[in-house]
């Protein structure tokens, strides 16, 4: 069954939560009106990379704005993705990407398992310990946050356990846009899913970012690619094609585990 999906590349303003619901709200309304069943958020899209006051963001997932979230997927009927800063315990953080189903629902949570060393990631927050799938109505997804692209075993995990996209929302910061096209690709063609990655745009105190959100399909081909600027992009995509392509080239079955080490 055909699937409509909205990415929403917006951005980010450091530190303001309150704006930037404000964005994300007017962006889900707009994916709404365009019939979207599921909208995506980039990474840590309230804050930004204000990790030394994450005290001041970060709560529980039944709480803040993941209540929020879980409201306005409530209100616009359609699934809502994206990462936040979440409260494990005293003094303990972690960049979550929460899966909220249209009726409110937490369907799913992961916390990033690779954090990112060059934005200081490794300072503030407690690194997640294991990959989650979720079962939506139209597909199987796994999820991933930005620096986790470029580890493929992560990707490959999804494959073997049934996973036909991949949810990935970004802070992809310059000069590395070569890196970002050529892994999501990369990671889409080897795995045989399609890959949906939205990126911010904008600037941080200490980064610049430059969007180029990308769907890929499980051949490798780009079915849309943000520009450098605020948008949200749109798309419909047939999750079957996947079952095509592995038919066409049997990659998972041609497999030999065992040799590999």
């Amino acid at each position: 069954m055909p699937i409509k999906i909205s990415l929403c590349q917006m951005d980010v303003k450091f530190g303001d939560p309150r704006a930037n619901f404000a964005t994300a709200t007017r962006m889900t309304e707009e994916a709404k009106r365009r019939g979207s069943d599921l909208i995506m958020f980039p990474e840590l899209w309230s804050t930004g990379y204000d990790l030394t006051r994450a005290g001041q963001y970060a709560s529980s997932l039944t709480s803040g704005l993941f209540a929020d979230l879980s409201a306005l997927a409530a209100r616009t009927g359609m699934h809502i993705l994206g990462s936040t800063l979440s409260l494990l315990g005293e003094n303990q953080f972690a960049n979550t990407l929460t899966v909220f189903s249209p009726d409110g629902k937490l369907l799913a949570d992961y916390s990033k398992i690779h954090l990112f060393r060059l934005m200081d990631e490794e300072k503030y927050l407690t690194a997640g310990d294991k990959p989650v799938l979720v079962n939506l109505p139209f597909a199987r997804a796994g999820l991933a946050i930005c620096y986790d692209l470029r580890f493929p075993e992560l990707f490959r995990g999804y494959a073997l356990n049934g996973a036909q996209m991949v949810f990935l929302p970004s802070e992809w910061p310059r000069p590395r846009l070569s890196h970002w096209q050529t892994l999501v690709r990369a990671r889409a063609i080897e795995n045989q899913i399609f890959m949906l990655a939205v990126n911010r745009v904008g600037q941080d105190p200490s980064n610049e970012f430059f969007g180029h959100s990308l769907v890929v399909d499980p051949w490798g081909d780009v079915m849309a690619e943000g520009g450098e600027g605020e948008e949200l992009m749109t798309v419909t995509l047939d999750p079957l094609n996947v079952q095509e392509a592995r038919r066409m080239i049997p990659i998972l079955q041609d497999r030999r585990p065992e040799v590999y080490s």
